[in-house]
């Protein structure tokens, strides 16, 4: 299973371009899409699920084109939107079996299978709570959920991990990773830690461009010897930002350790290289494509 996207355009008005001529082809496994907010990640996400039309470019899954015919595609999705609601006085049986009503499945296999992602979402205690009376996080899940009610072949989340806690977070890889053997699932996220543990590739997005695609350690590989690190004392912190692109400090002692991006050779006094992360790479990557 393939889906290949070809020159794909958006533009709103003449003030606004969402997405410029942007060309990738996803395969099965975890895409991570990585971007600041307003790079077009959710443009690009809601033109795929078919609820937004491109100004140019075409989509094709497995050589079929979604644009033209989006059953294609709609029939095996799973989609997460960023701004994804609920209905408050449902509770989240109540729910699930309306959004399986909305996607036309159904049988007598349909409980079960609620009462499976409600397990593997960790909501099976809270089911016959109504939704209105849930966390955010919660919410979150039961969204996470829904997605997967028709055992979709192309998932779609859209930060799907906000609301969520450390431990929640942790169950939702563990489900993607369950997946990703068998389905195209494109993961959209700011935060790097969300898609480095279970992405296969990862594209990054900068003003509605692609600026890097492959697989992980081949982006993390562009940001070699360009991530050092230094111990400076406090008061020259200021300074040194002021010179450097800071990526992260730690206090140490009486002073602080610095790590930064040098994008030229200009190295400060006492600095050790260190090897990159994914989190490094997006950093030198988005900086150098303004």
């Amino acid at each position: 299973m393939a889906l290949t996207i070809t020159n794909l355009s958006k533009q709103y008005n003449a003030q606004k371009t969402a997405l410029f001529d942007y060309s990738i082809t996803i395969n099965k496994g975890v895409l991570g899409l990585l971007g600041p907010n307003g790079a077009g990640k959710s443009t690009l996400m809601k033109i795929i699920a078919t609820i937004s039309k491109p100004s140019a470019g075409t989509l094709l899954l497995d050589g079929e084109d979604i644009l033209k015919n989006p059953d294609v595609i709609r029939k095996v999705l799973g989609y997460l939107p960023q701004d994804f609601g609920v209905y408050p006085n449902l509770n989240a049986y109540e729910f699930l079996e309306y959004i399986a009503a909305m996607k036309g499945i159904g049988g007598r296999g349909l409980r079960k299978r609620i009462e499976q992602l409600l397990e593997g979402v960790n909501l099976i205690a809270e089911a016959k709570r109504p939704i209105g009376t849930y966390s955010g996080g919660m919410k979150q899940r039961i969204g996470i959920a829904q997605a997967l009610l028709n055992d979709p072949k192309v998932l779609i989340f859209d930060e799907p991990t906000v609301g969520l806690d450390p431990e929640e977070r942790m169950r939702f890889r563990q489900l993607i990773a369950d997946l990703a053997h068998d389905s195209i699932i494109i993961l959209s996220s700011h935060i790097v830690s969300d898609i480095d543990t279970i992405a296969d590739e990862v594209a990054i997005m900068q003003g509605g461009r692609l600026i890097s695609h492959g697989k992980q350690q081949d982006i993390i590989n562009q940001a070699d010897n360009r991530i050092f690190e230094v111990l400076l004392e406090n008061n020259a912190l200021a300074d040194f930002k002021s010179r450097y692109k800071v990526i992260d400090t730690a206090r140490q002692a009486d002073r602080i350790r610095v790590r930064y991006i040098s994008t030229a050779n200009d190295i400060a006094f006492s600095s050790v290289p260190v090897a990159a992360t994914l989190e490094d790479a997006y950093l030198f990557l988005t900086q150098n494509n303004h």
